[in-house]
């Protein structure tokens, strides 16, 4: 490995472990508690150190916003060859999911944590791609679905938003443990249990 290479796999591992530590920090104190010195600190690094990363800590945000959402759209796209509208609906919901529960601490950073989320409308980063990009493909299959005669009387817009929302209600319920203050038969499936149900609404519109 020459020194040019050693020195971007270097660059690439330090910018790591930073949005590591922030991820880490983000969820401990909540974003607008956490500073540049806190995260330097956690590595062990000076601040100016961090400033040759990112430009400040909204720009480490959207970072690991941007690195959420492609992990979740990389999951996604093993449903291209999915035909079937209704099918790759279905199957979205539940790979969207089993995302969620399997990485509890990204999906509260991609979708329950308070976020800067205006840095995302600014100057250099003027539409949220990363989000929009998984709306996108959730809107496209509803209007797939709409072609082919599904929820007729629907508009794909809002009955995108309402999937979306419902599928996220549940899980977000799971995440933050709000399921084990009520009364469940099954609470370890509720969600799966649940999502099955939701289903079968759809297969009924």
């Amino acid at each position: 490995m020459g020194i040019s290479d050693r020195k971007e796999r270097e660059k690439e591992e330090l910018k790591s472990l930073i949005l590591s530590a922030a991820k880490k920090l983000f969820l401990q104190k909540g974003i607008e508690k956490t500073s540049i010195r806190n995260i330097a600190d956690q590595i062990e690094y000076s601040p100016g150190i961090i400033y040759h990363y990112f430009r400040d800590k909204n720009e480490i945000f959207h970072a690991l916003h941007q690195g959420g959402f492609q992990a979740l759209m990389n999951k996604m796209m093993v449903l291209e060859n999915v035909r079937h509208p209704l099918e790759r609906l279905k199957a979205m919901g539940s790979i969207y999911i089993r995302f969620a529960i399997e990485n509890p601490d990204m999906y509260d950073l991609m979708f329950i944590k308070e976020a800067p989320i205006d840095h995302v409308y600014d100057s250099e980063h003027d539409d949220w791609k990363e989000g929009s990009g998984t709306f996108d493909y959730l809107r496209l299959t509803v209007k797939e679905c709409l072609e082919k005669g599904y929820f007729q009387g629907h508009q794909a817009e809002p009955l995108s938003f309402l999937i979306w929302s419902t599928v996220h209600g549940m899980v977000s319920l799971h995440i933050r443990k709000r399921c084990e203050v009520i009364q469940l038969e099954d609470r370890a499936t509720i969600v799966d249990q649940s999502l099955e149900a939701f289903f079968k609404i759809l297969d009924k519109i």
